[in-house]
């Protein structure tokens, strides 16, 4: 069994959207746990929350990696955002029987993809991002460090590379807004 995220409901087959390696493709995890994740986007989230006009595609914002045994590692890279991304929001996790048409995703940790669309085999219905998240943790199925538990080398390389993003994303305005709002100290960017 493999499983996908998503929050548009009643989903009978899974259909390709464009990646970020730019083809159209669905990406699904062997592990539920490692979808949760999916279930919601800092970016789209805080614009829509304070109004933010956007048309275009929204900008993803992901902050996590794997341990060493292939746990899925999330770590908050502003204060409190596990809770200000996943609190409250609802959304479902698709899944789908393994075919000959899913192919293993290296870039990725328990990671496949398809290019073909994919029947829905199951739907769970997640009330809370937020809940599933803790509940996840709590069981040793995901690790999540706090941002107050961040070192100092690591705080200093999230405003290093916060400047270097915010830099370089004159095309993505959503992404530049959420930036601005998360990290003050980009208040004086152009």
């Amino acid at each position: 069994m493999l499983f996908h995220a998503s929050q548009t409901p009643e989903i009978e087959t899974l259909e390709p959207r464009t990646s970020n390696e730019g083809v159209p493709r669905i990406y699904f995890s062997d592990k539920r746990e490692n979808v949760l994740v999916y279930l919601s986007n800092a970016v789209e989230k805080t614009c829509r929350r304070d109004g933010f006009v956007h048309t275009g595609k929204w900008q993803k914002w992901a902050t996590y990696g794997f341990t060493k045994d292939g746990l899925l590692h999330f770590s908050e890279y502003y204060e409190n955002a596990l809770t200000d991304t996943y609190a409250g929001v609802p959304g479902y996790i698709y899944t789908v029987e393994s075919s000959d048409s899913v192919i293993p995703f290296e870039k990725i940790c328990n990671c496949f993809y398809a290019e073909t669309p994919q029947p829905v085999a199951a739907c769970e219905f997640v009330p809370d991002a937020l809940e599933a998240l803790l509940k996840a943790e709590r069981e040793g199925k995901i690790v999540i460090t706090r941002y107050e538990e961040l070192s100092p080398r690591k705080l200093d390389w999230i405003r290093k590379t916060t400047f270097d993003e915010y830099r370089n994303a004159a095309d993505a305005p959503d992404y530049r807004y959420f930036l601005k709002k998360k990290y003050p100290f980009l208040e004086n960017e152009a």
